[in-house]
């Protein structure tokens, strides 16, 4: 790795797992997907799952967290139940949104989840207000929002860093650069492809990590968020990640190359981490198999609870297209 902060055993084995969990629930939900079990749009987060993980390690409960789209893998790593998170991608009534969202709608109320957006950018205003609300409400609170090198080409971006700086809100920007919006590669979408310098516009301090690397993902996430909650207002970083799969499951990926996949692929969060616990007497290998098992255990428990899942109700059909009460 390479950066390697002090780091127990406990909290190794920890972001190995997490890291596992996420790759191991696409996988199935790849294979689910073919299986016709799970419809509509499935977006996979295979190769970046560093980022969600490494930037959770920095947040506790009272802290809100605005995904995208590819949310899958920052749901888990914020502790959402996988089962209920597999009967939302099954469209029943025990999922995380009643069925209702889908891959791209994930929420958790409790656990300060607020989406899963299916709108580019479309997080960035949301976490702007969360965080103003939390301000004066919640004082210490941070919002993190994830968001791809995509979205920093929209207006929404350049709206959301200028009012979060102007009103020295809390809140953490976290830039996921897979290098691809959708097919249309960094470079020819940018003029500037470090995208971590746009905070400079708008006098909010970033930096750029290597989202391929859980570890160097948490130390920076940590000193951001110290940052945030020590009154400095907003922060930004850049993680310079990839996804191994395609953009979405209707993609064909002709805008990349087998070779530059497989470079991308050596550097894999996964066996990256692997290699460096075994080398440092933090992990064996019959530990790794312990915890293969227990991610497929779970994972089985997770489908089998969304097989039994509900359909909804035909009359239910106009519930939540209009709020029944106003939340106390």
């Amino acid at each position: 790795m390479s950066q390697k902060p002090h780091l127990d055993r406990e909290s190794g084995r920890h972001l190995f797992k997490q890291m596992m969990r996420i790759r191991r629930f696409e996988a199935k939900c790849a294979e689910l997907y073919q299986a016709q079990k799970i419809r509509g749009f499935l977006h996979l987060y295979d190769g970046e799952e560093a980022v969600a993980v490494g930037v959770m390690q920095a947040l506790d409960d009272r802290d809100a967290v605005v995904a995208t789209y590819r949310d899958h893998g920052h749901a888990l790593a914020r502790g959402l139940p996988m089962g209920t998170l597999m009967a939302e991608m099954y469209g029943k009534v025990e999922g995380c949104s009643r069925g209702r969202g889908g891959s791209m709608h994930f929420f958790d109320r409790a656990r300060r989840f607020y989406g899963g957006n299916a709108i580019v950018g479309g997080g960035l205003p949301l976490a702007i207000g969360i965080a103003m609300a939390d301000k004066q409400l919640s004082p210490g609170a941070v919002t993190a929002c994830f968001f791809g090198e995509g979205a920093a080409s929209e207006g929404a971006f350049h709206e959301s860093m200028n009012l979060a700086k102007l009103w020295n809100l809390p809140v953490l920007f976290v830039c996921e650069n897979n290098l691809y919006a959708m097919g249309m590669p960094l470079e020819l979408a940018e003029a500037e492809t470090d995208i971590s310098r746009k905070a400079a516009a708008y006098r909010t301090p970033s930096e750029a990590v290597d989202g391929m690397n859980p570890i160097a993902v948490e130390a920076a996430a940590t000193r951001a968020v110290a940052s945030i909650r020590s009154g400095n207002g907003p922060y930004f970083l850049e993680c310079r990640t990839y996804r191994f799969r395609a953009h979405s499951m209707f993609d064909t990926q002709l805008y990349r190359t087998r070779e530059e996949i497989g470079l991308w692929r050596e550097r894999d969060p996964l066996p990256r981490m692997q290699k460096w616990l075994e080398e440092t007497h933090m992990l064996s290998p019959q530990e790794v198999r312990d915890i293969e098992a227990d991610v497929e255990a779970e994972i089985g428990e997770a489908v089998a609870f969304a097989e039994r899942g509900q359909w909804e109700k035909i009359e239910n059909l106009e519930r939540f297209v209009l709020m029944d009460e106003v939340p106390e």
